[in-house]
């Protein structure tokens, strides 16, 4: 039998009692308590029993006791003996009137468990507070009022208040357990932000909110649609303050207290520091009511094992690595919509060295990507991987030079200026910088906290045009500086590779039009001379090749173009006229077809043996589930 979803769990046994109206306020509502902690306990790794009336204590007897059950030996029938200590804290409950502050003030609380336990998990049945000796650690209300909570227990429930409720007992229950895998942690910073997104759902209404959503838009130059877009931009805003939060701990120096007010510091991303002070401005986002979950959410950082944390990945790769789980964990649907899967550094090391040797060999630059006049854009940099690979190339080639200590700063003007990453998500935004900031660090060029990496918050679809008016953005100097610093880039430099790994997917959340009829070249003539009644062009990837066509052949005039994607427009019908123009533009075209499609192996050997594709990861073995290809195309100079 399928196990019963903790918050229906409860309410079901809390609904049941009422309705019978012969039990007491508290004790009667015991085993409702005990059977919903069992069965998140049971999900867990050790699993965790919620013991009624435990034994082992001295300041007398809680209503339950939280114990491993790694205590006893597998097939061994448990006996409570004087001693063992409930080694998740201990739980106290009142009825449902009680209020819930004098039962945390309360001297059974205040002077018996907590002293001698360390944790306790407080409720009064639809109030509950979790409380350690530094005091309130998690805070979760089932209803606004104990009549809203009555009305729960015999009405419907949110379906979002299912998985927060769980989310909070089974962060609970894990409170005092060695904090030290990346995916426990990724959990715990996860769930602090669905409960950041339930706010904001709330408290949709407040002004501030829309004025920041329109001045992201203007500084995106996008428009967020009114139903998918509305989510897009605050799943953005919630994973910045958490992810942010993450990434600045990964680079905190740990000498000195970490405190998420400060992280921005941390990261020196002026977009960044916008959106935490809106967060602790009254006048901005502070009645989200953010600031409690963050404070959670640093304090679980607090108690993470830093050294078996970095050791079960290498360090320089962790907030990179963290970014799937992280997301899979938040919202997973998000996660496929937006195409975000981890590209394998095999792949992003064969594009890049590929595109190395081109230039060397195609287009006459001796050193490759180290030559100073060639300009690198990722259009879709994501976490940073191209940008970092291409830096590191870099590195090696100026390495081998001997150049010494002009190398370090060599790579570092790259880093600033000619190697470039956009990107329309902060989160991920986040994370490059981040990782650009440890390669120099450990290359001996570390940024200075007025120097940043030339990875920038944009469209990379949109701003291209001199002609397009820009409109103003009023109070957020930080994003119209982020724009500018953009559109300089779109505007006036002349780039000579664009390399990636596009979205694969047509995402819904955002509107096209601003982008001016991009895919258009790509269409003409598809039905009048080709026969192609029915075609689909709307997939992200197709609107990123365009965008590279038209930088390397119709601006700089030669540069080369390497983009691993879904591999449908290989022989699609509908991306004939597409296919066309590329050849016509470009001189070389390289194709590595990486296959992987699903719907023609079934993911699966002939031998009936698993047959990942080359995305997957130890982290995702299954990978993305459409077939690949890497396209690698040269112009030469007229």
């Amino acid at each position: 039998m399928a196990a019963r979803d903790p918050l229906d769990l409860f309410l079901d046994a809390v609904g049941q009692v009422r309705r019978v109206a012969a039990g007491t306020p508290e004790t009667s509502y015991y085993p409702a308590i005990s059977a919903t902690l069992n069965a998140v306990g049971d999900t867990l790794a050790p699993k965790v029993l919620c013991l009624h009336h435990p034994s082992g204590t001295r300041s007398g007897i809680p209503d339950f006791g939280l114990f491993e059950r790694t205590t006893f030996r597998k097939g061994e029938a448990p006996e409570w003996r004087g001693g063992i200590a409930p080694e998740r804290g201990v739980v106290e409950v009142k009825g449902a009137g009680h209020d819930i502050a004098k039962l945390l003030a309360s001297d059974q609380v205040q002077q018996k468990y907590l002293p001698e336990h360390g944790l306790v998990l407080a409720t009064n049945l639809w109030q509950w507070r979790l409380l350690d000796a530094a005091g309130l650690r998690e805070s979760f209300d089932l209803a606004e009022d104990e009549a809203g909570f009555w009305r729960l227990a015999h009405g419907p429930r949110p379906q979002a208040l299912r998985k927060r409720f769980a989310d909070f007992l089974q962060r609970c229950l894990l409170w005092r357990a060695p904090l030290a895998r990346p995916k426990d942690v990724a959990f715990f910073l996860a769930s602090y932000a669905r409960d950041a997104m339930a706010l904001m759902e709330e408290r949709a209404s407040l002004p501030a909110l829309a004025t920041l959503r329109g001045a992201l838009e203007k500084s995106l130059g996008i428009a967020f649609d009114a139903r998918d877009g509305e989510r897009l931009f605050r799943s953005t805003l919630v994973q910045t303050l958490f992810y942010g939060l993450f990434s600045a701990w990964a680079a905190h120096d740990h000498r000195r207290p970490f405190d998420w007010r400060a992280a921005d510091y941390d990261l020196h991303l002026p977009v960044v520091r916008l959106l935490y002070n809106q967060v602790r401005a009254p006048q901005a986002l502070r009645p989200l009511g953010f600031e409690p979950l963050l404070d959670a959410a640093t304090a679980t950082l607090a108690r993470v094992d830093r050294d078996a944390f970095f050791r079960a990945f290498d360090a320089a790769h962790a907030v990179q690595y963290f970014y799937e789980p992280f997301l899979e964990f938040f919202d997973p649907e998000l996660r496929k919509q937006l195409g975000v899967w981890y590209t394998p550094p095999e792949i992003v090391e064969y594009m890049v060295e590929r595109v190395d040797r081109v230039l060397r060999e195609e287009l006459g630059r001796a050193d490759g990507l180290a030559d100073p006049d060639v300009w690198v854009l990722d259009p879709c940099c994501g976490t940073g991987s191209y940008v970092v690979q291409v830096l590191r190339r870099i590195g090696a080639t100026l390495a081998a030079k001997g150049l010494g200590d002009l190398a370090a700063e060599r790579l570092k003007d790259a880093a600033r200026s000619r190697i470039v990453g956009f990107e329309i998500m902060t989160a991920p935004l986040i994370i490059a910088h981040w990782q650009v900031g440890q390669l120099l660090k450990e290359a001996g060029a570390a940024l200075a906290e007025e120097e940043r990496a030339a990875i920038y918050l944009t469209n990379a679809l949109t701003g291209w045009s001199h002609n397009a008016p820009q409109p103003a953005i009023q109070g957020f100097d930080e994003l119209l500086k982020e724009r500018t610093e953009a559109d300089a880039v779109k505007r006036t430099r002349r780039i000579l590779v664009v390399i990636g790994n596009p979205p694969y997917n047509a995402y819904a959340g955002t509107a096209p039009e601003s982008e001016g009829g991009l895919v258009d070249a790509y269409k003409l003539g598809l039905q009048d001379v080709w026969g192609v009644k029915k075609f689909n062009l709307d997939d992200l990837f197709v609107r990123f090749f365009r965008v590279a066509e038209q930088r390397i052949a119709a601006s700089t005039g030669e540069g080369i173009v390497c983009f691993i994607t879904n591999f449908s427009w290989l022989n699609g019908a509908s991306y004939v006229v597409m296919r066309q123009r590329l050849l016509d533009e470009f001189d070389a075209i390289w194709v590595d077809n990486l296959n992987g499609d699903s719907r023609e192996t079934g993911k699966v050997t002939p031998d009936g043996r698993p047959d990942p594709s080359a995305f997957s990861t130890e982290m995702n073995r299954e990978g993305i589930r459409v077939g690949t290809a890497i396209v690698t195309m040269a112009r030469r100079a007229a």
